[in-house]
């Protein structure tokens, strides 16, 4: 089984710390500072939405460049191979990739004929506000980003250490199988909490 990670929405304060600390992880490695997970807000409360790993994974099938490959039980993504085609995110069955803009390989500190914005005015750009799919801009490249459980990191998954209220966790088989066993042994408490109940005391 594939690891990833969840979300625990009774314990998520949707305070935005685990965006915050995806994008300072990834930006000192030199990857896309973009966050790899998204806080979601509607009238029960917040929950990220993280890559799920799949077994199938739909997004490496339908990447013309393979650049989305199963490695050590997750499903990563080379934003190096990645052309931007949006395919993927097109895929995910759970949103969970997310195109972003990249600054410019080699990008100078500063340009030897500077050009005032005022001039500029007419570059056709997209609004904050758009799309991610829809977004273009000129002098950036667009290119898909998902969760890679900080596989560069040995200490693991950034959002999970940084989580103030413990809301994040990472599913291995191992944590699924003591939850399994967790769960089995509290339904079958309550099967002998049902069969004893109503019976007279002495014949418990």
């Amino acid at each position: 089984m594939n690891r990833f990670v969840i979300a625990e929405p009774t314990k998520c304060i949707g305070c935005n710390t685990c965006m915050a600390a995806c994008i300072q992880t990834h930006e000192k490695v030199g990857l896309v500072a973009h966050a790899r997970l998204t806080v979601m807000r509607d009238d029960n409360g917040t929950a990220p939405v993280l890559c799920r790993h799949c077994e199938d994974a739909p997004c490496a099938k339908v990447c013309p460049v393979n650049a989305i490959v199963k490695k050590d039980n997750s499903v990563l993504l080379n934003e190096s191979l990645c052309i931007g085609c949006k395919l993927c995110g097109l895929a995910c069955p759970f949103g969970a990739i997310t195109p972003a803009a990249s600054e410019p390989e080699a990008l100078p500190e500063c340009y030897e004929n500077y050009v005032p914005e005022s001039q500029l005015s007419n570059l056709p750009t997209s609004a904050p506000s758009m799309n991610p799919y829809l977004a273009w801009n000129a002098g950036r490249k667009m290119i898909a980003v998902k969760c890679d459980l900080c596989s560069f990191d040995p200490a693991g998954p950034a959002c999970i250490r940084s989580c103030p209220t413990d809301a994040l966790c990472l599913v291995t088989d191992k944590t699924l199988n003591v939850a399994s066993r967790l769960k089995r042994e509290a339904f079958e408490d309550s099967l002998i909490s049902t069969s004893h109940a109503g019976l007279p005391e002495g014949e418990l």
